[in-house]
C-alpha cells in the first residue's frame, strides 16, 4: 500500500497534491523543526493553564458553554468528553482515503503552531496513517467540521472502531494489535481534535486530485467523440480561440488540435457541413471555463491548507503569550469552493452526455443507430445515453449550494454554519458521477471510431482508443453492457494513467 513518504517541512507547505498521495498509502513524517514548532505551541498552552487564564477551549467549556470554567482534572475529562459527544455521525461511512485525506490534514493544521495540541496526540494520528490504522467515520452528521474528526479522535483514545488490514477491529484491540496505547489527552487536545477544517480540506484535496483528472479525460474523450463524428476543425483554430483568451479555452483547444493532429477521418469529413453542434464546438469554451473554476479552487484550497484553522489560536511563547478567540474554523470559503467544483464538473458531465446522444442518435450522427450494425435484433448502445441522462439529472440536484442554507446550533452561539463537509460529500458524489458519464462516452466514441474502418485517427485519440480496447471490445451484438461501463470507469479511475498515457503522447493535457 505504502509506495512513497511525504514529508512536511517548514520550507515546502503541503499542497493538495501531498494530502491525496498520503490518503492513497504514502507514509508522512514531520521535519524536526515542524515538531519543534508543535512543542513552542504546547508549552503555551500549558502556560495558560498554570496561570490560570481564562481561554476559551483550554479551561472553558464550549460553544454556548463557554462562560462555564474548568480546572484541574477537569481539563482531560473536557477533552475526552469532547470527543465523546461530538462523536454524533450517521449513515454510510467514508473510504479509507476520505479518512486518510482527513487525519492527514488535522497533522498540517497542527503543524502550523498555533494549535497548541499535545505532541503525543499528533504523533498518534501519524503512527495511525503510517501503520495503516483508519478509525471508522460515519459519512453523515455535520454541518461543518466537528462530527467526522471526532470519530477520528475517538479511535486515538481507544474508543470506536477501526479499520486494519480489510478488516473492522474495536479501536482497543486495533490499537494492541498495533503496538499502541491509547493516548492520553490533556487540555485543549479534545477541542483541537475535533476543530478547524482538516475535514473540508482533506476532503476537497482528493475532490480536487480527481477534477482536475477528469478534466484532462474530458479533453481527450470528447475529441475521440468529435472524430467518430468527423467535427470541423476550425472550431478550435489557434488565431480565433486567441480572440477570447481564458487560459482554460486556450488550454482546452491547444489539447483537442494536438489530439487530433494526423486524423485522417478528420481530414475526409471536412466541408460536410458549416458548423457543429454545441456540444462538439464549443468544447474549448465548456471545458475550459470548468478548468477556469477548478483553477480558482485549487488556490483557494492551497491558501487553506497553509492556514492555522483553529480557535483559539495561541502566539509568542510560553512568558510571552496572547490567546485569541476568532472564527477561522468558519468553513465558508470552502464550502464556496465546493460548490463552484460541484459545478464546473457537473457541467463536463452535461455536455458529455449530450455528445452521447448525438453519436447514438443516426438523425444527427451519419452512423449507425445506435451504434450497432445489424440494429433492430440489437438494441446497441441506446439506453448508455439514458444511464447518463440519469446521472446527470442527479448531479444537477446535488450541485445546489448548499452554502447558503443556514441553521442554527449550540443555543444561539453558532448562528451561521457554511454546511461545507456535507457540500464536499456531495461533490465527491458528483465527481464519481461523472466519471462514470466520461466512461460511458468514452465506450460510447470508441464505438463510433469503429465506424471509420482503415482510417488514420488522430495521434491522442488512436492511443486512447487503444488503451479502451485493452479492456472493453468493439460491440458487435448486444450484451451487458453495464461490464463495458465498469472496465471503463476503473480505466479512468487509476491516478496512475494519466501521466502514462501523457508520457507516450508527449504532451500535459
Amino acid at each position: 500500500m505504502q509506495t512513497a513518504t511525504v514529508v512536511l517541512d517548514e520550507l515546502a507547505p503541503a499542497g493538495y497534491q501531498d494530502v491525496a498521495r498520503v490518503a492513497h498509502g504514502a507514509r508522512f513524517e514531520l521535519s524536526p523543526a515542524v515538531w519543534q514548532r508543535i512543542g513552542a505551541a504546547r508549552r503555551i498552552v500549558d502556560a495558560i493553564v498554570a496561570d490560570g487564564v481564562k481561554a476559551y477551549g483550554i479551561n472553558t467549556g464550549l460553544g454556548a458553554l463557554s462562560e462555564v470554567v474548568l480546572s484541574g482534572e477537569q481539563l482531560g475529562q473536557l477533552s475526552r468528553r469532547t470527543l465523546q459527544s461530538h462523536a454524533c455521525g450517521l449513515g454510510a461511512t467514508l473510504d479509507v482515503a476520505e479518512t486518510r485525506a482527513i487525519m492527514c490534514a488535522q497533522i498540517i493544521n497542527y503543524s502550523r503552531g498555533h494549535s497548541g495540541i499535545s505532541a503525543p496526540v499528533v504523533r498518534q494520528l501519524l503512527d495511525f496513517l503510517n501503520l495503516g490504522l483508519t478509525p471508522v467515520v460515519p459519512m453523515q452528521g455535520s454541518v461543518g467540521y466537528l462530527t467526522h474528526m471526532a470519530h477520528v479522535g475517538l479511535a486515538l483514545i481507544g474508543l470506536g472502531e477501526v479499520r486494519m488490514h480489510g478488516r473492522i477491529l474495536p479501536a482497543s484491540e486495533a490499537l494492541a494489535a498495533a503496538g499502541l496505547a491509547p493516548v492520553a489527552l490533556g487540555a485543549k487536545d479534545g477541542l483541537s481534535l475535533v476543530n478547524g477544517l482538516p475535514c473540508m480540506t482533506g476532503l476537497l484535496s482528493l475532490a480536487l486530485e480527481q477534477a482536475r483528472r477528469l478534466a484532462c479525460w474530458a479533453d481527450l474523450i470528447g475529441a475521440m467523440s468529435f472524430e467518430a463524428l468527423r467535427g470541423q476543425l476550425s472550431a478550435f483554430d489557434e488565431e480565433a480561440m486567441l480572440q477570447k483568451p481564458y487560459p482554460g479555452q486556450l488550454r482546452v483547444a491547444a489539447n483537442l488540435r494536438a489530439l487530433l493532429d494526423g486524423s485522417e477521418v478528420l481530414r475526409c469529413g471536412q466541408g460536410i457541413r458549416t458548423q457543429d453542434a454545441l456540444s462538439l464546438r464549443s468544447m474549448p469554451q465548456i471545458h475550459g471555463a470548468a478548468r477556469e473554476q477548478i483553477a480558482h479552487a485549487e488556490r483557494l484550497i492551497q491558501i487553506e491548507l497553509q492556514s492555522a484553522n483553529d480557535n483559539p489560536l495561541v502566539f509568542g511563547d510560553e512568558h510571552n503569550y496572547r490567546v485569541i478567540s476568532q472564527a477561522n474554523p468558519h468553513g465558508e470559503a470552502m464550502a464556496m469552493a465546493a460548490t463552484t467544483l460541484s459545478v464546473a464538473v457537473a457541467e463536463l458531465g452535461g455536455v458529455s452526455e449530450r455528445r452521447i446522444d448525438r453519436l447514438v442518435n443516426p438523425h444527427v450522427s451519419g452512423l449507425p443507430p445506435f451504434l450497432i450494425a445489424e440494429s433492430g435484433v440489437n438494441s446497441g448502445l441506446m439506453i448508455v445515453q439514458y444511464a447518463a441522462a440519469s446521472l446527470v439529472a442527479e448531479n444537477k440536484m446535488l450541485a445546489q449550494p448548499m452554502v447558503l442554507d443556514n441553521y442554527i446550533t449550540s443555543a444561539l452561539q453558532e448562528d451561521h454554519l457554511s454546511l461545507g463537509t456535507p457540500a464536499t460529500l456531495h461533490l465527491l458524489r458528483i465527481l464519481n458521477n461523472v466519471q462514470k458519464v466520461l466512461a460511458i462516452e468514452y465506450i460510447t466514441a470508441a464505438q463510433g471510431l469503429h465506424f471509420h474502418p482503415g482510417m488514420e485517427l488522430g495521434r491522442g485519440t488512436r492511443l486512447a482508443l487503444d488503451h479502451l480496447r485493452t479492456k472493453v471490445a468493439p460491440l458487435l451484438e448486444d450484451r451487458i453492457v453495464a461490464h463495458d461501463i465498469m472496465l471503463a470507469d476503473c480505466l479512468l479511475a487509476d491516478r496512475a494513467q494519466l501521466p502514462r498515457f501523457e508520457a507516450a503522447l508527449g504532451r500535459t493535457l
